[in-house]
């Protein structure tokens, strides 16, 4: 049965055309079809992982989130260490659930050595006893133009919070 089509689109690649952030080419394995069935793609996202709860329990918030106003139907959450599932749990609950074709999102701000080396090592790790498995390591999310818009919102937000602190009236967007 095909799902309809996610209701955005995800690139693996820099949304800015600026290569400069791909210090290794992104890491994959196998053959992923450009449009794959719904059925067929796992979204695996993964973290550093926390001892704090409160910081894990983000990540899965924002996986709930990318499943719903996405359309993708298998979506796994996974944390490096520290926290449960790993990227192993995530990658077998996507095969579980019909994954042939898998795309691991860092959630990750910079290309640093965790992107380089270590969730590549996990992934091949994870995948190594699915070997009809493709994988594909996505970019961290890095200089993306919907990063400003929120960051933004973050710093509206707050000035909003501060001055109703103080008493006084938030200034018109750029006043």
């Amino acid at each position: 049965m095909n799902s309809p089509a996610p209701i955005i689109a995800c690139r693996v690649s820099s949304a800015t055309g600026d290569t400069s952030m791909t210090e290794n080419p992104i890491t994959s394995r196998g053959s992923i079809p450009a449009n794959p069935s719904l059925d067929e793609l796992g979204i695996i996202v993964i973290d550093h992982g926390s001892r704090r709860e409160q910081s894990n329990r983000q990540l899965l918030d924002y996986v709930d989130l990318l499943r719903e106003r996405a359309g993708y139907r298998i979506v796994e959450p996974a944390h490096m260490e520290i926290a449960t599932p790993d990227m192993a749990m995530a990658m077998n609950n996507c095969v579980r659930q019909g994954a042939r074709y898998i795309v691991i999102h860092p959630w990750f701000l910079g290309p640093g050595r965790h992107w380089r080396e270590h969730i590549p090592q996990l992934a091949a790790e994870a995948a190594r006893p699915h070997p009809q498995l493709a994988y594909v390591i996505t970019e961290p999310l890095g200089l993306h133009p919907a990063l400003v818009e929120a960051t933004c919102d973050r710093i509206t937000d707050a000035l909003g919070q501060a001055t109703v602190r103080s008493g006084e009236k938030p200034a018109p967007a750029g006043k």
